[in-house]
């Protein structure tokens, strides 16, 4: 008999989209999408597709594991018992020792449930323990539109049918966000809206569903954005209204427009002017919306670029209107009660750069209060933060260190403990998206196999062993009906959330009504200074490493990996380096040297090349060898498109 479980992805991506398990004989057989979805409506990707096998895949750790000398040592299966009984001591023993502070807590983004929230409060229970600042993903673009906006609020993904034209920058949906093609396309025949994409790399989406594509230099888009506005405004394209009731600081852009000399700006973003005219162009045809991607970001200096495009879609009127907008993520965690991270018990006491952890952790090493414990949760930093030979370093030199999660990946190769955690189909929770205004269930479909268990469970059975921790001791239900206490306050209960997607009741379709801003004065703040600059022109290639069609993230497992990584390059630099299709080849910086296969890409400008992020170091990838640990200079992002690589024969 087949049972039929509605349920919703957890993963690290916008999508957040509504599944259905089918299971037979207990297990999960097919996962496919729910159709009754009112955003991703049915649509589920390639990588949700395969999921079912990587439950069952046999490189999975079924059982808590304990080096048996060291992080160099093998590892050895051991009890909960044991497991949870010496991490208990040894966070005792820190806490007692040096207190909270010497230990950290590194949570990443690789679940984002309602009941990771409580992951935070463990922490906030024992003292306030070291933790995170920054982000490895969009907390740029966050800081950027909220000097602009007074807060980031995108706009719902529906409301996009309600542009009369579309502009895709830096964004891939037709790889990354599958559920999001139908709805522009849809925009499309309904209001005969184009989709006009701008991206460094000509992607699946450029060829599958833009209409015009636009290829700058990469970390450039601000001059792109800027040549655009200047046109707009030498064609009166401009919305007078808007700029004379709704901003502040209008006048002083529009000087900065009028100073810039549009010949400069568009050598500098190496696009062709009839090509921002078309920008411009297309941002008038109003109502427009802007839809941002996440590459965006990764340079840093990016908040100058994310500024000026949101300063182009002002100007031509396409802020605070429905179809319009510059849209790219949201809070997950906005529905929930987020007094209980717990940072009202104990704030943490020391936090450190997520984007420059390996350097953040060595220098914490040396101070009064070096840190003797570190849990880390629902990530992979020694493959996905910058730099990664450094950060593999920084853990070995803490004394003991515990990582959760699926499988030995890198970062457990430099752990004492590991803790096997179910996967969302294996556990019953709630999740909120970043991709639209959507709380979804996670209901359990299937038993977790071995002795996986959630996270939270894992948590919970550690703070029964630990005084300071004992209030962290309460079942799963009551912590749900807790955090949903804002959405049961708007007439959302739990109970209909796990029967199916509710929308948050408060979440506007269009933000911004009447053109009002969450600012002191309620206008929008236009920039009035641009100072991003030209990258330097003979620093090697640009090195852009990107989501793939077939995993998210560093989501992998060890027999998966290619025997190299796979670099895109473009055919001409091949061809002038004597380089051919399948070759072998070296790329390299002043930090490593990277042994990888080439793939020629047609797609690709001649002063870039392209890898997809997330292969692991131990299989002979870790792209993130070659990228500078520092934070951006706004929203402390991390800029990793920053890196820049020779190419040569191997």
């Amino acid at each position: 008999m087949t049972k039929r479980v509605i349920t919703t992805c957890t993963r690290d991506c916008p999508g957040c989209c509504g599944l259905v398990a089918e299971v037979r004989g207990g297990r999960v057989v097919s996962l496919t999408g729910d159709p009754d979805h009112p955003v991703t409506r049915g649509r589920a990707c390639g990588k949700t597709n395969a999921y079912v096998k990587r439950l069952a895949h046999p490189e999975r750790v079924l059982h808590p594991l304990r080096k048996s000398n060291g992080k160099s040592g093998a590892w050895q299966r051991v009890s909960w018992d044991q497991a949870l009984g010496e991490l208990s001591e040894r966070l005792q023993a820190a806490l007692d020792e040096l207190g909270p502070e010497s230990i950290l807590n590194y949570q990443g983004f690789g679940e984002r449930t309602a009941l990771t929230i409580l992951n935070a409060r463990f922490f906030a229970l024992l003292g306030g323990a070291t933790t995170l600042t920054g982000t490895l993903c969009s907390g740029t673009a966050i800081a950027a539109q909220n000097l602009d906006m007074g807060r980031r609020i995108s706009h719902d993904p529906l409301d996009h049918m309600n542009a009369r034209a579309i502009v895709l920058w830096g964004r891939n949906p037709a790889v990354t966000q599958a559920p999001m093609t139908p709805i522009l396309r849809a925009a499309r025949e309904r209001q005969q809206a184009p989709i006009l994409l701008i991206d460094p790399v000509r992607t699946e989406t450029a060829k599958s569903l833009a209409d015009h594509f636009i290829q700058p230099r990469p970390g450039t888009d601000g001059f792109l954005a800027l040549a655009a506005a200047r046109i707009a405004l030498d064609e009166g394209l401009e919305d007078g209204i808007f700029l004379a009731n709704h901003a502040d600081h209008a006048h002083e852009y529009l000087d900065l427009l009028r100073q810039q000399d549009l010949g400069r700006l568009l050598a500098a973003c190496d696009v062709p002017e009839a090509d921002a005219r078309l920008l411009a162009r297309t941002m008038a045809r109003r109502p427009a919306a802007v839809l941002l991607g996440w590459g965006l970001h990764r340079h840093k200096q990016a908040h100058h670029s994310i500024r000026a495009i949101d300063a182009l879609a002002a100007l031509t009127g396409n802020i605070g209107l429905p179809g319009g907008g510059v849209s790219q993520g949201f809070d997950e965690y906005g529905p929930y009660d987020q007094s209980l991270w717990g940072e009202d018990l104990h704030p943490p006491r020391r936090k450190l750069s997520m984007p420059r952890i390996g350097a953040e952790i060595l220098a914490a090493q040396q101070s009064a209060t070096p840190l003797r414990v570190a849990m880390i949760s629902a990530a992979n930093p020694v493959c996905m933060a910058p730099n990664s030979a450094l950060v593999a370093k920084a853990l070995d030199s803490i004394p003991f260190v515990a990582h959760m999660g699926h499988f030995l990946d890198d970062t457990s190769d430099h752990a004492d403990l590991f803790l096997p955690c179910a996967a969302f189909l294996e556990e019953t929770d709630i999740v909120a998206g970043y991709g639209h205004n959507y709380v979804g269930p996670v209901n359990k479909a299937m038993e977790a196999p071995g002795e996986c268990r959630p996270m939270f469970h894992i948590f919970r059975d550690l703070a029964r062993r630990i005084p300071a921790a004992g209030l962290l001791d309460r079942p799963d239900e009551e912590w749900l009906r807790r955090l949903v206490r804002p959405l049961a306050d708007a007439g959302v209960s739990l109970e209909s959330i796990m029967a199916g997607p509710v929308r948050i009741p408060w979440a506007p379709m269009a933000p911004y009504k009447d053109r009002r801003f969450p600012t002191d004065t309620g206008n929008f703040r236009f920039l009035t200074e641009f100072g991003l600059r030209e990258p330097a022109k003979d620093g090697g290639y640009h090195f852009l490493t990107t989501g793939g069609p077939r995993q998210i993230c560093s989501e992998r497992t060890l027999d998966s990996h290619t025997p190299l990584p796979v670099v895109r390059v473009p055919p001409e630099e091949a061809a002038r380096l004597g380089l051919a299709d399948g070759d072998e080849a070296v790329i390299s910086n002043d930090k490593v040297e990277l042994r990888v296969a080439l793939k020629l890409d047609a797609g690709l400008r001649r002063d870039t090349l392209a890898a997809e992020r997330g292969g692991w170091l131990k299989a002979g990838h870790g792209v993130n060898l070659l990228t500078t640990d520092e934070e951006s200079d706004l929203g402390r992002g991390t800029p990793y498109y920053g890196a820049r690589v020779r190419l040569r024969q191997g």
